[in-house]
């Protein structure tokens, strides 16, 4: 009897040995992502190395408005060996969709089994939103050094507001964060696809670098007015208490998102809208400054010509993605992107008149620790 049931014992095994290795029975999308235009057609492979048992295959898209699929279902015959079907895509409205395969056989292993699908209007906006995306990058990066160069040669700080880089620095160090949480945290970019499930991610890799330089370029500055000239100036009382309701606001926010109460694309969030409110304050005490001296010497219109470049590009680069994409929603999924470039170029349009046309004739020099008004009939450059 034992022999018996050990003999059927070893059959049995030996029958669902083929079936042990999930490898062998994986069922998979080749390619597994694919961007298409808008009405346009392509073909993937769908393979299964073994059956193991007669099994259906259905074929969906998560978003079926966006895209046809032929044929959505698909018969499996037991015992057949590697297995392989054509299926048919037709991209029929721009977006995001994932096309997923599930089976009726609970053998067959279905993780691969998917093609993340991207539909646009245009190649060329493609490229273009690209290329923008790099131009903006560079011309709001560069836009720190006109800065940098300005104090080194006058070996001076005097007439660039401490209130704003304190300020500043706050900003692109929580930007950084907001942008490498969302792009490089999958569980972060899942949370955002849950909210907005046929969009893309907003945040572009030129982002990310953008946030970072900008960081290192304004701790540079900072250096600077340890080093330099400074005369009488100070970070205002005003601004150390608008850094500590800062500072307090995010660290409740981070006890909330430990604690689950808010996930942390919530707290990524927070982040960037104090991004966006320090955007919005921190070029007023340096316009005010430049009011109340009368001048712009020391603050570099270099910098606010690149910043003015930089923010219109920025807006144009999403411009063109919500558009290439229908995903509107990008724009008030990245916020703090968008009202960057939006804050920046007002502000910057001001610097400017406040430049070459309020102050153009008025001087600002330092003379041995102190600082004195002069007139002249030529523009200031500084």
């Amino acid at each position: 009897m034992q022999g018996k049931m050990l003999k059927v014992l070893t059959l049995l095994l030996a029958a669902v040995a083929p079936y042990g290795s999930c490898t062998s029975l994986e069922l998979q999308f080749t390619p597994q992502d694919l961007t298409l235009l808008k009405g346009a057609s392509t073909s993937i492979l769908l393979s299964l190395k073994k059956s193991p048992d007669n099994a259906t295959i259905e074929i969906s898209a998560d978003h079926a408005d966006l895209v046809y699929i032929y044929p959505s279902t698909i018969t499996v015959i037991e015992g057949n060996v590697s297995e392989a079907w054509t299926v048919n895509v037709t991209a029929v409205d721009v977006g995001r969709a994932l096309v997923a395969a599930n089976t009726s056989s609970s053998l067959i292993d279905v993780t691969e089994a998917f093609v993340r699908l991207t539909i646009q209007h245009s190649d060329f906006l493609y490229h273009a939103s690209i290329v923008v995306g790099w131009v903006y990058f560079a011309a709001w990066s560069i836009s720190f050094y006109p800065q940098i160069y300005i104090n080194w040669k006058r070996k001076s700080v005097v007439g660039l507001n401490f209130d704003f880089l304190s300020l500043n620095i706050l900003g692109f160090i929580l930007y950084s964060l907001f942008n490498c949480g969302l792009y490089w945290i999958p569980e972060v970019e899942e949370e955002y696809f849950k909210l907005y499930p046929k969009g893309l991610n907003p945040v572009q890799v030129n982002d990310i670098v953008f946030a970072l330089h900008a960081s290192f370029a304004t701790f540079i500055t900072i250096v600077q007015c340890f080093i330099y000239e400074r005369g009488d100036q100070t970070v205002s009382i005003t601004a150390r208490v608008i850094h500590g309701i800062f500072a307090l606001f995010l660290f409740i926010s981070v006890i909330l998102a430990a604690t689950l109460v808010i996930t942390w694309l919530d707290f990524l969030y927070y982040c960037s809208y104090v991004k966006l409110a320090i955007t919005l304050i921190k070029y007023v005490p340096q316009a005010y400054m430049n009011y109340k001296r009368k001048s712009t010497v020391g603050w570099s219109i270099g910098n606010i010509l690149l910043d003015f470049t930089g923010g219109m590009l920025s807006m144009l680069q999403m411009i063109f993605n919500a558009y290439n994409y229908n995903d509107w929603n990008s724009i008030f999924g990245d916020p703090t992107k968008f009202g960057l470039g939006l804050f920046s170029v007002i502000f910057d349009i001001f610097f400017i008149i406040q430049h070459y046309v309020l102050y153009r004739t008025r001087g600002y020099e330092v003379v041995a620790g102190t600082t004195t008004t002069s007139s002249s009939t030529e523009p200031i450059s500084a």
